[in-house]
């Protein structure tokens, strides 16, 4: 009789190594290893030959990395979508695509189960399950951090050594990190203690502030309805344009932050993220917009950024709601195309000088030397109108309490709507 297959979200990390014996030992089954490449800095030729080694039975290697910077983190880009006006959402945007990959791969091998190594804790065990019955509801979800007797990633590294499964991590550097072509993000060691700042040799992806160099240096990018496609006038591809523009962000110290965050399971937790290219495009797709877009559609756009920032965190990638609002979100790009002017320096990405066909901006109005475009004494009327609500109620108020502080002429008139502005 044929085992059991179980599909595993497999890293070669501490967590995923220790799973993939501990399923085999529990359930007597055949284990697939999945890694999905989203950029991360990893031997994955090495992480394959892993996967063999601790006893899977096959072992993917999945690049997703085209696929993840144009259909994820583009639209969310596009949508201005910060969480907690804080995190740009590196993890969660990885997660829907890697369980979308895991629920195909299992499909293809004839497998009923998908194992995930997301403790009980985070946020990640809902992003993988949620997108996991969203596109396959009859699969099953083996979560071992919400069955085993393993209560810390302490005894993770013990049972390691005593099956001799070669791990990086050490109690003495025991940082969890999740890294892909848009960041890296740390959690755990001493960053649990809140009070603790945090250490130098934490960085990964970006140069320490005081490391980085003495002078400025400014980068030209475009973008076409919303989607960035070159550097300093030249045409890029999506994943090349990122990792350029990671090298300069982690050359001048930029997108490190160091947050507490509240989880959707109810919890706060501290993460330092580090998202260098992806702060500066942030920072230029903003700009870019605020040349672009009326009032109205940005200070709405902002209000949807917010929802559309929440659902990525929790996880509702595959939901119709997500694909109304980026339906929204696209129409609101059709003309952001322009090139925006960037100075990288000491951990800043500064929008510098912005220009665009479809700039709203025109400096003919909006100069303060003379012109012949617009006629100040017009903006007196337009104020009057205005603040008409204000003046109404302002004498309505006197009115209830007995004063006379306005005439009664002019009361009436304003009272009876009739035209007291001259």
């Amino acid at each position: 009789m044929a085992k059991m297959k179980i599909v595993l979200a497999y890293s070669g990390g501490l967590d995923t190594s220790i799973i993939l014996t501990w399923l085999k030992e529990t359930y007597d089954c055949e284990v697939i290893a999945v890694c999905c490449n989203a950029g991360q800095k990893e031997d994955f030729d090495a992480i394959e030959q892993k996967a063999y080694h601790t006893g899977a039975s096959k072992s993917y290697i999945v690049d997703i990395q085209k696929e993840f910077v144009e259909d994820y983190i583009w639209p969310v880009l596009k949508a201005g979508a910060i969480y907690e006006n804080a995190y740009l959402l590196g993890t969660s945007m990885a997660r829907p695509l890697m369980a979308k990959k895991l629920v195909e791969i299992a499909e293809a091998e004839g497998a009923f189960y998908i194992c995930h190594g997301c403790t009980g804790k985070g946020n990640d065990q809902v992003r993988f399950e949620t997108t996991i019955k969203a596109l396959n509801p009859a699969i099953k979800i083996i979560a071992p951090w919400r069955m085993w007797d393993f209560h810390s990633r302490e005894d993770l590294i013990e049972y390691a050594k005593s099956h001799n499964i070669p791990i990086a991590q050490s109690v003495e550097k025991i940082y969890s990190r999740d890294e892909n072509i848009w960041h890296i993000s740390h959690e755990g060691g001493n960053l649990e203690n809140p009070w603790n700042e945090h250490k130098k040799d934490i960085h990964v992806l970006s140069h320490d502030i005081e490391d980085t160099p003495d002078y400025s240096e400014y980068i030209d990018i475009d973008f076409e309805q919303g989607i960035p496609v070159g550097l300093n006038g030249e045409k890029m591809d999506a994943v090349s344009l990122l990792n350029k523009l990671n090298e300069l962000g982690s050359k001048h110290g930029i997108g490190t932050i160091d947050i507490i965050e509240n989880r959707l399971v109810g919890m706060k937790s501290r993460g330092v993220y580090e998202t260098p290219g992806g702060t500066i495009l942030y920072n230029a797709h903003i700009a870019l917009e605020r040349l672009i877009l009326d009032r109205d559609t940005m200070q709405y756009k902002n209000i949807v950024a917010q929802k559309f920032s929440q659902m990525i965190y929790d996880g509702l990638w595959f939901t119709p709601l997500r694909n109304a609002i980026s339906a929204f979100v696209d129409s609101t790009q059709e003309q952001v195309t322009g090139t925006v002017k960037m100075r990288l320096y000491k951990g800043n990405a500064i929008p510098a000088a912005s220009k665009s066909d479809y700039s709203l901006y025109n400096e003919e109005f909006a100069t303060f030397s003379a012109d012949e475009v617009y006629n100040q004494s017009d903006a007196e009327g337009f104020i009057n109108l205005f603040s008409l609500p204000l003046k109404i109620r302002a004498i309505q108020k006197e009115t209830l309490e007995g004063g006379s502080k306005y005439s009664d002429t002019l009361e009436k008139k304003v009272l009876k709507g009739l035209d007291f502005i001259q």
